[in-house]
């Protein structure tokens, strides 16, 4: 059962509401009503009904992604569905969590606007504030604070027996020490690996914890795969899978010595490998050979003759 302190966006019973062919447009309250009926017990969709924080988390990640994708496109039109599907996981949670009794969707929008005056003292503060606001450390200084919040919001929720997204946690024991703060905590454990590698990286230089320039990383980068070589060559595959991601976890280093991102440099690099195999796709199909039937010879001459017309004949 939904809460009596949930959101206000909460229809009426009845469907005229939700009559697309009503004039006007639809608004986030217009969502956030279509949400709550959704998952009422009462004449509900079952699916919705069903579904948990922890069964929704993985369509939130492919929306993010779709929404990525839409603005590498460059295509405008589906950048507004896939922002509007995107829109639907945040209402979706809040809605899950409104039933829980731990927050609604008007205590995000509330947190969030918090958030944003608060880390932009010299944007909305006073003359004080805006002098202040480019102290070097004032948005660390911010985040700190944040972070001590959240815990003290943790502590209460679990007091209160709201739980948490996954279940639900028991209590910390009465008068227990409050847990010391963990520097790689507040890094999104589902974010991709390699977006994850920089920044738990960005997080452990913010204390001292990082080689001092970009050659010392490229060394470790050729230390680590020699120890891949090592581990290939012993035919121990588990061992063989730590060290390549040693490498990779460094690769993300170097990208990050580098000023870039290392999940935009791979997406790039797919990019360019899909290009050239559709370019391999075409030439086969004006030279009449089928690709299944070519060896690996035959298909690296068209690659190669696909780099060389993308560099204008020069080769290579």
């Amino acid at each position: 059962m939904q809460p009596t302190d949930a959101p206000a966006t909460t229809p009426e019973p009845g469907h005229d509401r939700f009559d697309l062919s009503s004039p006007g447009a639809k608004n986030l309250a217009d969502l956030a009503g279509v949400m709550a009926r959704l998952r009422d017990p009462a004449g509900g969709c079952p699916w919705d009904l069903e579904q948990s924080f922890a069964t929704i988390a993985p369509y939130t990640l492919e929306e993010a992604y779709e929404v990525a994708d839409a603005i590498e496109r460059g295509d405008l039109v589906d950048l507004q569905e896939e922002l509007g599907d995107l829109l639907l996981q945040v209402v979706y949670h809040a809605q899950m969590a409104a039933e829980a009794g731990a927050f609604t969707l008007a205590d995000v929008v509330d947190g969030i606007t918090r958030k944003m005056i608060r880390r932009h003292p010299h944007v909305f503060g006073d003359r004080k504030a805006r002098d202040a606001g480019a102290v070097k450390g004032m948005w660390e200084r911010i985040k700190a604070e944040e972070r001590a919040e959240k815990a003290r919001a943790r502590e209460e929720l679990a007091s209160s027996g709201a739980g948490t997204a996954d279940g639900g946690a028991p209590a910390p024991p009465e008068n227990s020490p409050p847990a010391p703060p963990r520097l790689l905590a507040s890094v999104p454990r589902n974010l991709p690996a390699l977006a994850r590698a920089s920044k738990l990286q960005a997080r452990a230089a913010k204390v001292g914890f990082d080689w001092p320039s970009l050659e010392p990383v490229l060394d470790k980068l050729d230390e680590e795969i020699g120890e891949l070589r090592s581990a290939i060559a012993s035919g121990e595959t588990a061992h063989a899978a730590e060290e390549l991601g040693d490498v990779l976890f460094v690769l993300a280093n170097v990208a990050r010595h580098l000023g870039r991102d290392g999940e935009t440099v791979l997406t790039a690099a797919n990019a360019k490998f899909v290009r050239r195999w559709e370019g391999i796709e075409d030439l086969a199909a004006a030279r009449g050979l089928d690709i299944p039937s070519l060896d690996l010879a035959a298909l690296d001459a068209l690659w190669n003759d696909v780099k060389a017309i993308e560099r204008g004949g020069r080769g290579g």
